[in-house]
């Protein structure tokens, strides 16, 4: 057997483990743009939030292996940030805006409130907003 070969029989074995981290990335992305619509609080939903899933642009491989990162462009009104993020183990590791780094051990609705609230304050220090100051909307 060629290393072709055995390249493309390494692929193939491993195509179902590279969908389901797919898919469990692509979902945490989704909860967590449903997160940031949210996170201006009950009853409040920031209707200028979209969410572009992109190709991450620092990985050099199709199709992307088994624990690589996800990326996204969320769209937050005037500006945009781009998310990335990976499956290790049970929990996701990402980071957004260039350098601010986050761990979610279980991704339920208020892991990723805490989450958006704190990517909004990042990203508006960022921009030199002051932090806390004024409501989301």
């Amino acid at each position: 057997m060629s290393d072709f070969d055995a390249l493309q029989a390494i692929i193939r074995r491993h195509a179902e483990a590279r969908q389901a981290d797919q898919q469990a990335c692509e979902t945490f992305l989704n909860a967590l743009y449903r997160a940031l619509r949210r996170a201006s609080g009950p009853g409040l939903p920031l209707n200028n939030v979209s969410l572009d899933p992109v190709p991450d642009p620092a990985q050099g491989l199709r199709p992307v292996p088994v624990g690589a990162y996800h990326a996204a462009w969320f769209r937050l009104g005037l500006c945009e940030v781009l998310v990335r993020v990976r499956r290790d183990g049970g929990h996701f590791r990402g980071e957004y805006a260039g350098g601010c780094a986050f761990e979610v051990q279980d991704p339920d609705e208020n892991a990723l409130t805490v989450l958006a609230r704190r990517m909004l304050r990042d990203i508006g220090r960022f921009y030199g907003g002051p932090e806390g100051g004024g409501t989301l909307n």
